[in-house]
């Protein structure tokens, strides 16, 4: 009698044992087919290959110190046939002159660069201060590097130490020293000839 007992036992032992590793191999079967799923969903041109926090970098042409760049975000995309850069929670930058002064600053809600084209597209409550007294606000600005040129097609307010000029559509060269706002209204000081 208790031969049939261990018998049993052990034919139930070895019954649960089976059970077990056909159900492990069950769930890991299913496991790995998740991840394949997983990773046969992903698209690496859609993904940033760089994502970078609070950065604060200068960016250089022939060792002279051009621009300082703050952001809470920048993602790089460098996999697509056209590999861009994105600051989708805002921007700041400061250009600098060949001693390092401070001479015009830029803020944006938030920012895209096209790499190859060297082209930046700035979008919402877009800010450039040039010093010592110059202010430009704009909802989307243009930067193209390559033709050192900024410029727009939506409304444009320009404030100078002595006018205030507003526009549809806007263009200027980097340096703000010839600017031209399309279709203008604008506030100029008249003297009083009395």
């Amino acid at each position: 009698m208790r031969r049939g007992l261990w018998l049993r036992a052990v034919s139930r032992l070895m019954l649960c044992a089976m059970l077990m590793g056909i159900g492990a191999t069950l769930t890991t079967g299913c496991k790995e087919e998740k991840k394949l799923n997983i990773a046969s969903s992903l698209r690496p041109s859609k993904m940033p290959t760089m994502q970078t926090r609070n950065i604060a970098t200068f960016i250089s042409d022939s060792g002279v110190v051009q621009y300082k760049i703050v952001a809470p975000l920048w993602q790089m995309y460098e996999e697509g046939s056209e590999p861009y850069w994105t600051f989708p929670e805002g921007i700041y930058l400061q250009k600098y002159d060949r001693q390092r002064k401070v001479i015009a600053t830029i803020a944006a809600d938030s920012a895209k660069f096209f790499k190859n084209k060297k082209l930046w597209r700035l979008d919402g409550n877009v800010e450039i201060r040039k010093h010592p007294k110059q202010l430009f606000l704009t909802q989307q600005l243009f930067w193209d590097q390559n033709r050192r040129l900024l410029y727009n097609d939506t409304f444009t307010h320009v404030e100078t130490a002595t006018h205030m000029l507003e526009g549809q559509g806007f263009r200027t060269n980097e340096q703000f020293t010839e600017y031209r706002v399309i279709k203008p209204t604008g506030i100029f000081p008249v003297e009083n000839p009395q």
